[in-house]
């Protein structure tokens, strides 16, 4: 008995199963899916259209539906019972057709496409690709062109695809049929994009063209996608999460199995770039079990491991690593999430200070530096290649490679008009720069950092700062407590960062920008600024009331590292045998304390937003008197 179909029926108006035999419903599924690209409807019709023929016995008919039950992508049946559904459908209306016919052919260029996809490979694929390219059937050549592309979609095929797509353009006006060219004409922009070519642009306006003509919904979808890494490259965060929700809305109105995973994805990306990617930590640990995932994209696990690692969740961080890695690293199927999926490991190696896995990664992706690190059909981008492989090389403390793949991924990032992308390059270039400290390297961080306020303070369309003393400029962080977290917010990123001695000290400091505040007063705790100028200010901008006695820094009670304790009291307070060295050597022992403890929270923060970060390691000054001076 056939199992049921995946979907059933969708949101597109349309009504009932048209009534008829076999070549009548096929004659409504092909409308539905070639003319119209809804893959809902054509779905349902061609499965009501096998049943039917079935029950005659009309092995043509059975063909014809079993191919267009398939849909217009590879894989589009996602379930173990949806693809075995399909796979039992092609390979018995095989059997009842005549072995070298052209229907025979689809048939089993289909089951090859399929076998191939799920396992990453294009052998089969491509022996059936010039076996097609012999018949006489232009519909037979056609539909393997646009098959074998979707078995070539990693990095290491570039080449291969743009051919296929530009022949099976060439092939559309043998078939007159317009889903043809439409397919031809995206495939072609998706190589474009995924390839970084500066062009890409004019041929997603002759696609925008020919759909504004009459739409297609599925093909539609894909094009309202790559809006959205458009919006997300220009830096339109705000806009971009709208339309990739509108994009959603627009894939389940064709029945595509990748909205929401498009959704996600983008979601992802968008966060990243607020500085706001811990706040997806529960839907993808949902993701990685979804169904919806095809066997080849490994996104969702890697992006599980970055999340995990900013919000301070090592262990399932740690865990999503190792199951990426496997044996090696180099056993990650090539596919179109594959360069989304290696930055994946290379952030969360960084953040976990993973040095083997980091030198791994860099070595798998040093022949794709010229790539920018697209994602699917170019509907997300994390910028360029040079950008994780900068990452990759901070963390193996390789910094001479770092400073130079760094500022070769500001080139290519201003390249592709990626701008979250140029800054975010550019925020990791200071650092490195920092780091390196050679002559001249201060000078050039401090150029890189200003120029990224500069971009991100042209992309937000800021008015001049104001000049008001108690007003906040736009380069003045923000701390606020969140339960057993804080968010501190610059502009329009923000990190969350656990409770801690070292995030309490630096929120006093924050909470009273330009005023001095003795580190013997913040060791003793907030009831010994009572008295300070900067109780009020702290009480209302940091949104608490009174802070823990004696928080506890989690992080800080890791083997091997001193946790700080408070280790004196405050000046205020009555000293026995008022004896001037015993203030003395408490002020010291809170100097050393303090400045520990608020570099380590600083590492923390750089590591989730290294822009953040930066602000906050050149406005943040300890000694025995500490303070906020944002500029």
């Amino acid at each position: 008995m056939d199992a049921p179909v995946e979907d059933g029926p969708g949101p597109t108006g349309r009504g009932a199963e048209p009534a008829g035999g076999p070549e009548t419903l096929l004659a409504a599924a092909t409308r539905a899916l070639v003319d119209e690209g809804d893959l809902r409807t054509g779905r349902r019709w061609f499965d009501a259209a096998y049943r039917s023929a079935e029950s005659t016995g009309d092995g043509r008919a059975m063909a014809m539906a079993a191919l267009g039950f398939g849909g217009l992508w590879v894989h589009e049946h996602r379930t173990v019972a949806g693809s075995a559904l399909l796979r039992s459908r092609l390979l018995h209306a095989l059997s009842l057709l005549a072995p070298d016919s052209p229907l025979a052919l689809r048939l089993r260029v289909r089951l090859a496409g399929e076998s191939d996809y799920r396992t990453g490979g294009h052998a089969a694929m491509f022996a059936l690709l010039d076996e097609a390219g012999l018949t006489a059937d232009p519909v037979a050549r056609a539909e393997a062109l646009s098959l074998a592309h979707h078995c070539v979609l990693g990095p290491d095929h570039s080449a291969l695809r743009r051919r296929l797509s530009v022949d099976l353009v060439a092939e559309s006006f043998r078939t007159s049929r317009r889903s043809d060219l439409l397919m031809g004409l995206l495939w072609q922009t998706v190589d474009l994009f995924l390839d970084g070519d500066p062009h890409a642009g004019r041929c997603l306006a002759e696609l925008r063209e020919l759909l504004a003509e009459r739409d297609h919904l599925a093909v539609g979808f894909v094009v309202s996608a790559i809006e959205v890494m458009l919006a997300v490259r220009a830096g339109r965060l705000d806009e971009a999460e709208t339309l990739a929700r509108a994009c959603a809305e627009h894939g389940a109105a064709a029945g595509d199995v990748d909205a929401t995973v498009w959704l996600d994805g983008q979601l992802l990306t968008i966060r990243w770039y607020q500085g706001r990617v811990a706040e997806l930590l529960p839907l993808l640990r949902d993701l990685v079990r979804s169904p919806k995932l095809s066997p080849v994209d490994n996104h969702g696990l890697a992006a599980l491991a970055v999340a995990a690692a900013v919000a301070g969740d090592r262990r399932t961080a740690v865990g999503a690593l190792a199951t990426l890695c496997g044996r090696d690293l180099s056993g990650l199927p090539r596919s179109s999430s594959w360069l989304v999926t290696m930055n994946g490991v290379v952030q969360a190696a960084h953040l976990l200070a993973d040095v083997e896995t980091s030198a791994r990664a860099y070595d798998l992706l040093k022949p794709f530096a010229h790539l920018p690190m697209a994602g699917s059909l170019a509907v997300t981008c994390f910028g360029s290649v040079q950008h994780a492989l900068g990452v990759a090389s901070l963390t193996t403390g390789d910094l001479d490679r770092a400073v130079e793949h760094l500022r070769t991924a500001v080139r290519h990032n201003l390249a592709l008009a990626h701008w979250p992308a140029v800054m975010a390059s550019r925020q990791l270039l200071a650092r490195a720069l920092a780091g390196r400290a050679r002559p001249g390297d201060d000078v050039a961080a401090r150029r890189e950092l200003a120029t990224a306020a500069e971009e991100a303070a042209a992309l937000r369309g800021d008015e001049p700062p104001a000049t008001a003393a108690d007003e906040p400029s736009e380069a003045e962080a923000t701390c606020v407590r969140q339960g057993r977290r804080w968010r501190i917010a610059l502009g329009g990123r923000s990190v969350l960062v656990e409770h801690g001695i070292g995030m309490f000290h630096l929120a006093v400091l924050i909470s009273n920008p330009r005023q001095e505040i003795r580190a013997v007063d913040l060791v003793a705790g907030l009831t010994a600024l009572e008295g300070a100028a900067g109780r009020t200010a702290f009480s209302e901008r940091a949104g608490t009331g009174k802070a823990d006695p004696e928080p506890r820094d989690e992080h800080e009670d890791a083997p091997g590292r001193e946790r700080e304790r408070p280790v004196g009291r405050s000046a205020a307070a009555p000293e026995p045998g008022g004896r001037r060295h015993r203030l003395a050597e408490e002020d010291e022992r809170a100097r050393i304390a303090v400045g520990k403890a608020i570099r380590r929270v600083m590492q923390r923060v750089t590591d989730a937003d290294p822009f953040i970060g930066e602000h906050l390691r050149h406005a943040v000054h300890t000694g025995l008197r500490c303070s906020y001076w944002p500029t």
